[in-house]
């Protein structure tokens, strides 16, 4: 018989950085779970991805048993890597703060995919450049028709 489900927890942490000071103790604390043990295990798994943050959706069951899910980092985070910047534009359709090609663009989407509401590579690729507009950052170059 399946378990029941308790709660559904989204947090962004950092790779092999959970420690029980908020946002993650109080997030998991509330629901019951075991903070150390969350800790210890996202830790192992995302060793290899240590200083990206990473989203992950924690699933708690009725007997404070957990389960999670580690996506991949945000589009705006491998945006601003790519770029080089620091942070986005504050008016993005004025002052750009940066540029990226569309090969760029295609690679971030294909890492991308898995957790993406899309079908085709393409349809990821124009989502990957709307994020970068809304950041500043250009996207140069035409847009590769396959």
């Amino acid at each position: 018989m399946a378990k029941e489900v308790a709660a559904f927890i989204k947090l962004q942490i950092k790779g092999g950085a959970a420690n029980p000071s908020p946002p993650v103790g109080p997030a998991l604390g509330s629901k019951g779970v075991n903070i150390m043990d969350f800790c210890k295990q996202f830790n192992a798994r995302t060793q290899e991805k240590a200083g990206k943050v990473l989203p992950v959706i924690i699933t708690v069951y009725n007997d404070k048993s957990f389960d999670f899910v580690v996506k991949q980092p945000p589009v705006a985070a491998a945006l601003k890597e790519v770029a080089g910047v620091q942070s986005g534009s504050a008016e993005p359709n004025r002052t750009k703060v940066g540029s990226i090609t569309w090969e760029q663009v295609e690679a971030i989407a294909k890492d991308k995919m898995p957790d993406m509401n899309c079908f085709t590579i393409e349809a990821a690729m124009k989502m990957v450049a709307g994020t970068a507009r809304s950041m500043g950052i250009a996207v140069v170059g035409e847009f590769p028709v396959k």
